[in-house]
């Protein structure tokens, strides 16, 4: 396919995800002005939402769930606990989850970062940076969905910094061709920390790059970025094994990094190596598109698609889980291993549900 052809399909691309008003504030407590002057932190809630997208267990064992609408709910195996605008959040859809070196939980939303620390939500002014750097409690945010985004944000703690990922080499010819995608070819849709500590960043067009803490240098594929049947997506997914081979979207090739080469190079240099799996292992299909990777505590690989269930690799086997509504097939979104090493999915609408040995099982309160 012509690079031509597919920035032409980047305009027909139907977005799911939309916008929401953007927050604002500058690291202080928001204040809605629609809500009550002085909003109830939570509500408890005897069910979560059906649209659970990501799950995190915290440093004290609760466990969070971030809604695509709903908000994010705590749950200490007893009571369950509500947090949406109207306590304080940015946005009712939930991007991502983590937790700093000192407890407070991170919400990363559509319209915005909150930080909370058990009391509170704050929310974080970003500062537009071209100032690259990485320290070992740095927390990396992105906003998946978000229109006109544009680059990784980095949290020092004490100030976030949204910054300017370096021009592509296909930057002048996608503009050169006129296209205006919904997203920005620079959105960042996951983030990744290699075995060596580098950040790894896939973006919505322009494929991925890597920050090793001195440079930042772009690879891209096409065949990781359009679908073999036309459409588009982004880099949602990336994960080195114990071989120091990357995976990257599909199950068709892993890429070695030549590291004399890049050193030389503007770019990353690599080698394509055999994937896993055939036909009779993804229906009729050579290979299968992953939107999450995991690695569980006895080194089996997780792979995660939207329609096709979930597959295991133990490095020699794979292994197909379905997960269904009744005859229906359950879309995935998310993967996520707990402190315990449990897996957990997050699901567009169906709620989430945990690995119990055999199965994945629907989570219920």
């Amino acid at each position: 396919m012509k690079l031509a052809d597919y920035f032409l399909r980047l305009t027909c691309l139907a977005s799911t995800i939309i916008a929401l008003v953007a927050c604002t504030g500058q690291n202080t407590e928001v204040n809605n002005p629609t809500s009550p002057v002085n909003p109830p932190l939570f509500d408890t809630v005897q069910t979560l939402s059906d649209s659970i997208w990501y799950i995190f267990q915290d440093s004290k064992n609760n466990y969070w769930f971030g809604s695509n609408g709903e908000g994010v709910y705590k749950y200490d195996g007893k009571i369950t606990l509500n947090y949406t605008t109207k306590n304080g959040l940015c946005s009712d859809s939930i991007r991502q989850i983590q937790e700093d070196h000192l407890g407070n939980l991170y919400f990363s939303t559509m319209s915005g970062i909150n930080k909370f620390d058990g009391a509170k939500f704050t929310t974080l002014q970003p500062i537009r940076s071209k100032d690259w750097k990485m320290a070992p409690t740095d927390l990396w945010f992105y906003m998946l969905g978000k229109k006109n985004e544009d680059g990784p944000y980095r949290y020092d703690g004490e100030n976030l910094y949204n910054l300017e990922l370096p021009k592509h080499f296909l930057h002048d010819e996608f503009h050169e061709n006129g296209i205006n995608p919904f997203f920005s070819p620079y959105e960042i849709y996951c983030i990744y920390k290699d075995r060596s500590g580098a950040l790894w960043f896939g973006t919505s067009v322009f494929g991925l790059c890597r920050f090793d803490g001195t440079s930042i240098k772009w690879m891209y594929e096409e065949d990781l970025t359009i679908a073999p049947h036309g459409g588009t997506f982004g880099i949602r997914s990336i994960y080195e094994d114990k071989e120091g081979l990357f995976w990257i979207c599909n199950t068709q090739h892993r890429y070695k990094i030549d590291e004399e080469k890049t050193a030389k190079s503007d770019r990353l240099q690599y080698q394509k190596t055999k994937g896993i799996g055939d036909k009779t292992i993804f229906g009729d299909e050579d290979y299968t598109y992953f939107s999450y990777i995991i690695e569980d505590n006895q080194g089996d690989i997780w792979l995660t698609t939207w329609a096709k269930g979930i597959f295991k690799y133990d490095g020699k086997n794979i292994t197909h889980y379905w997960i269904k509504k009744g005859e229906n097939i359950v879309n995935l979104v998310s993967m996520y291993k707990d402190n315990l090493g449990n897996l957990w999915v997050g699901t567009a609408e169906n709620g989430a549900y945990k690995f119990n040995g055999e199965t994945f099982e629907r989570f219920e309160i």
